[in-house]
């Protein structure tokens, strides 16, 4: 695994998670980055452009590629159709970075890794 945000004088940058009710600008000073829940596009699209944004995404990945979303706990689950469109609007709006939490997911996780890997990660492939 490679980091996008690479370690500045040997330390590791500290990614605030949430915001505990703290300021943006508290956030930004203590900060090298805020990774936080999932929101719909237009609300993220207008507060991202001053941040390097990342987000979390609890996703279950359902066996037909075009399932509708549905909503489960801080995300949804989806045909790999669907997450692929929402990680797509992500990148287009300026998120960097989304934690995939597969918790909730029913299938079976090495099979579902070999999904994402296979038919999710080659369209997000960073260039070196």
């Amino acid at each position: 695994m490679d980091m996008s945000l690479k370690p500045v004088a040997g330390r590791l940058p500290l990614l605030r998670t949430g915001g505990s009710r703290q300021t943006p600008e508290r956030v930004a000073e203590h900060g090298d980055g805020w990774m936080t829940y999932p929101h719909d596009i237009p609300s993220r699209s207008r507060v991202i452009s001053a941040y390097a944004w990342m987000q979390s995404l609890c996703a279950d990945l359902l066996d037909d590629p075009d399932a509708a979303p549905r909503p489960i706990r801080l995300g949804f689950a989806s045909g790999i159709k669907k997450l692929r469109r929402y990680l797509n609007n992500l990148e287009r709006i300026g998120v960097r970075h989304v934690a995939l939490n597969l918790r909730f997911n029913r299938a079976g996780m090495p099979a579902t890794l070999q999904r994402l890997a296979d038919e999710l990660l080659p369209d997000f492939a960073v260039e070196s």
